[in-house]
């Protein structure tokens, strides 16, 4: 119930809707209970057992009041009068005309009920998976890195698609079916409160049972909930990797990996779908046996003729009684389609739970500009306690300067690089900007200083114009401008829809370096005082790289630079250039510098690199 009460704190329209939903609701209940009490007059004019004296005790209309006893005397006022006037053909026409209104009544408030229910289970689902969605962007990068985009996909849809359908049962269990079956003994004990009592005491017996059935339920839902995700991360890395599988002819492969999962899926769902199944036919036949139990009760006294019960109560008792099954089922049905929904929602509320460890720390220090340097100071680095990828790692990078960092892959730059804006924070050493320690700038403040363009694109299934725009609110005229500084203005403005070009599935319908030179275009938008360009240039063709190698000109003109570069005509003319090789600088200085020291690990990287 704690689970549940949580999902409940997102549904933000309960309270506009809960007493029109308990409105509609008792009033559908109360007609449809309705329908089964009016049964014993009726039966009484079948059957010609009406006693004279009931039509003396009906004529007065007691004062109005919103009980079943009420509507139940209003009923009979009218069918004795009916019968004294019109005789028993006339009293069954009213009764089945009262029937008939009864039943539509009944169901004209239910359908009103629904839809209120649905509203509910509509907005609160939008604002949990808002409420999701909204939490996973601002986790940290180490959270994805650690995380499956399969899994994290599988719990903003199918979980909370599971969460969608249990609130409605949960809902609908908790006020309506509940409710249903309070009228229902209400109704029972007024025709007999020994039968009532009787039945009271068997029913927990099969409530038990359905009991011990749900709580074996919601742990099968979770290996459900798992292994589908496991089937989704799956298709995510093939479907992303499909040049690879079928360069490799890896489609075998996939296959077996696919069927693997697909069957370990599909045996954790037989064995949750079989125990869901065994709840209807086993509060079913528990109800039968009830009943059973009831007609050998009852039927006992009506013959003895030592209780309170005639022929007619006793029938509308048992036709009654067979109606509070039907709640009694829902509710069971209810609560074990609900377990399914709260394995679904632990693992979303595990999303919701989870805390970013990367957050400004006291004192916070507000910073709306860059003046001096950023320092790193002996700053070191693990992404598995015990394999250092940084070591001790000094040095400095002064407003207005470009600091470039080369060496061999796994060395650490990149690592650099992404201990700047933090998306990462140092195992040791401190990072400084104009003194203040990064950990102490609110991270808006930090990454609103600086623009970062890497090696791989990232760009939308969107139009031209959006992607540069992103995160800001530019204009055409400012988008434009940006694309000319990045060469990429003549390009856009050759497609025929121009900057409303929609670019495909991270921009697959541009070629590497017209990716590239959107991403350039994007930075110089931002116009940031720091920018940090990670082998922005190293996955392009020479006649491409040309182009981005303009545009990353323009973009570097007047700003302090962080980058890394496979290629010499990006990095010679840095003012300084830091050589970093397993996790350590090595070298340090200008092109002209490092180029004279014999045998030194630039001068051998730089014969590898073609200007």
């Amino acid at each position: 119930m704690k689970t549940y009460f949580r999902l409940l704190s997102y549904a933000v329209s309960i309270r506009k809707y809960v007493f029109p939903y308990f409105g509609f609701s008792l009033l559908a209940s109360l007609f449809g209970i309705l329908n089964f009490t009016l049964l014993i007059p009726l039966l009484n004019v079948l059957f010609n057992q009406s006693a004279p004296e009931n039509i003396q005790i009906y004529r007065v209309l007691p004062a109005f009041s919103l009980t079943p006893s009420y509507f139940s005397f209003l009923f009979n006022h009218y069918f004795y009068g009916a019968l004294e006037n019109f005789g028993r053909i006339g009293a069954l026409k009213y009764a089945c005309g009262a029937i008939m209104v009864s039943v539509i009544l009944s169901n004209f408030f239910r359908y009103f009920s629904q839809r209120v229910l649905k509203t509910v289970e509509a907005d609160t689902i939008a604002s949990l998976r808002q409420a999701v969605f909204e939490r996973a962007i601002r986790l940290d990068l180490s959270y994805f890195t650690e995380q499956k985009k399969g899994n994290l996909m599988s719990r903003l849809t199918t979980d909370v698609q599971e969460v969608e359908n249990s609130i409605g049962r949960a809902f609908t269990a908790t006020f309506k079916e509940i409710f249903t079956l309070v009228l229902f003994f209400v109704f029972l004990a007024s025709m007999s409160v020994k039968l009532t009592l009787f039945s009271l005491i068997i029913l927990p017996l099969s409530g038990s049972v359905i009991a011990t059935i749900t709580r074996r339920l919601r742990r099968a839902a979770g290996e459900v909930q798992q292994h589908l995700s496991g089937i989704i991360s799956l298709l995510d890395e093939t479907f992303g990797a499909m040049r690879v599988v079928k360069a490799f002819r890896a489609e075998k492969m996939m296959d077996a990996r696919f069927q693997a999962g697909n069957d370990r899926y599909r045996n954790s769902l037989l064995k949750m779908v079989f125990r869901q199944e065994l709840t209807s036919p086993t509060s079913e036949s528990l109800g039968v046996l009830v009943v059973t139990g009831i007609l050998l009760y009852g039927g006992s006294l009506v013959i003895s003729g030592e209780g309170e019960l005639s022929a007619s109560t006793f029938i509308a008792f048992i036709a009654t009684f067979s109606q509070v099954m039907r709640p009694a089922k829902a509710i069971a049905d209810a609560f074990s389609g609900i377990q399914r929904g709260v394995a679904s929602a632990d693992r979303i509320i595990e999303i919701l739970d989870t805390e970013s460890e990367i957050v400004a720390e006291e004192p916070i220090t507000k910073v709306e500009e860059f003046t001096d340097k950023i320092s790193f100071q002996k700053v070191g680095f693990e992404y598995v306690k015990g394999r250092s990828v940084l070591k001790e790692v000094s040095f400095d990078i002064p407003k207005g300067k470009t600091i470039a960092l080369v060496g061999a892959s796994g060395g650490g730059k990149s690592t650099l690089a992404d201990l700047l804006p933090r998306f990462y924070d140092p195992s040791s050493g401190m990072i400084t900007l104009d003194g203040v320690p990064l950990k102490n700038i609110p991270l808006d403040d930090l990454r609103g200083l600086m623009g970062i363009v890497t090696q791989e694109s990232v760009l939308f299934n969107d139009t031209i114009f959006n992607n540069i725009a992103f995160g800001t609110e530019a204009t055409l005229a400012e988008v434009q401008a940006a694309a000319k500084i990045a060469n990429a203005h003549d390009f856009i403005s050759a497609n025929p829809e121009g900057y409303e070009t929609v670019i495909g599935d991270r921009g697959s319908k541009l070629s590497g370096g017209q990716r590239q030179r959107i991403s350039i275009a994007r930075a110089v938008l931002k116009n940031p005082p720091i920018l940090i360009l990670d082998e922005a240039t190293s996955a392009l063709d020479n006649e491409s790289e040309k182009l981005v190698q303009e545009a990353l000109s323009h973009l570097m003109e007047n700003r302090t630079v962080l980058v890394i570069a496979h290629r010499l005509s990006t990095i010679q003319h840095a003012d300084q250039i830091l050589v970093v090789q397993q996790g350590e600088i090595i070298e340090r200085g200008t092109h002209e510098e490092l180029m004279k020291i014999e045998k030194g690990a630039y001068a051998v990287l730089a014969q590898g690199i073609s200007a």
